[in-house]
């Protein structure tokens, strides 16, 4: 059966879960892992958004898109390279070859440039502060990088550089893991260290990060992932508390999940890491996936929904 990434004591082991597809090569073929040569798939990749609390098997997950057949292509803006790794040495096996990654470096930042911050903070008017800008703003180039990243994708495992993301076919996905790292580098872009903003610097860093997961979605060919963490906020329409995507602003949040064609809520029940498609407490979608809860952490059911479809793995 296929498995179900589960923790114990000693960290994360695979265990079966009762709705699992019984293996890998009934959901894909006995070729799993291979592309159709000089083929062209009539359909682009499909576009995921998986969302959800932090220690839900966001990250882990994203191993199943190698045993989809898929190139993958993972670009951290978090810390999450250790547990994306750790699915596979913390069993004793070797990462696929498949498999590359690119981290965003982190924003520069020491102590003593915090305290002399915070000094600022302290004395001046909240109507000086207001009027600060930050001089070392070219320093916040982290969005930036993130965008070079997508323009060229370098794989920091090997060294090598694998074109633009956009010229990429649909063997291949990119992961990005997570939202949530990619929404204060899209302010610091604009503010730097300033500790005001203003209305028009959130609408422009809103807009920043809405360009480039509309571009992913769909600008790309290849597949395309994003993690998020999600956020409690009150619903306007129907009252109650609604689960929100985690990014800046209110009005960010409801236009990212209609980009996706599959928005899955993870989460945790005792051992168990699972999807959902069926939270009424959040915005999912679920045009690969059954409509319920306790579905496996496992891409290889979406990209053979996919392919039953018509999507062919292109070369790269």
């Amino acid at each position: 059966m296929s498995a179900v990434l589960t923790p114990t004591s000693q960290g994360l082991a695979a265990t079966p879960h009762p709705s699992a597809p019984h293996a890998v090569e009934e959901l894909v073929g006995p070729t799993q892992g291979q592309l159709a040569p000089f083929a062209k798939s009539p359909l682009q990749g499909v576009n995921i958004l998986v969302e959800g609390p932090t220690g839900t098997g966001k990250t882990t997950c994203l191993k199943t898109l190698a045993d989809a057949g898929l190139e993958v292509f993972v670009l951290f803006t978090e810390s999450g390279l250790e547990s994306f790794a750790g699915a596979w040495t913390d069993y004793g096996k070797q990462i696929p070859t498949n498999v590359h990654w690119h981290r965003v470096k982190k924003p520069e930042a020491n102590f003593g440039n915090m305290a002399e911050d915070a000094s600022r903070i302290n004395t001046l008017s909240l109507e000086s502060l207001a009027k600060l800008s930050d001089p070392n703003r070219s320093r916040h180039n982290q969005f930036i990088e993130l965008l070079r990243a997508l323009a060229d994708f370098e794989d920091q495992r090997d060294g090598k550089k694998y074109g633009a993301v956009d010229s990429w076919g649909t063997g291949r996905v990119l992961a990005i893991d997570s939202l949530t790292g990619i929404n204060p580098i899209a302010l610091s872009l604009v503010v730097g260290g300033k500790p005001v903003k203003s209305q028009s610097d959130w609408g422009i860093a809103q807009d920043q990060i809405e360009k480039v997961i509309r571009q992913l979605a769909d600008g790309c060919r290849c597949h395309f992932v994003l993690t998020a963490h999600v956020e409690r906020e009150v619903d306007q329409v129907f009252g109650g508390v609604k689960l929100t995507v985690s990014t800046l602003g209110r009005a960010l949040a409801p236009k990212i999940p209609p980009m996706f064609s599959d928005v899955v809520l993870s989460y945790r029940e005792g051992t168990n890491f699972l999807w959902s498609t069926d939270n009424a407490q959040a915005d999912l979608k679920a045009r690969n996936l059954p409509i319920r809860s306790g579905l496996p952490q496992d891409f290889t059911q979406i990209i053979a929904k996919w392919k039953s479809r018509g999507g062919i793995l292109e070369v790269a």
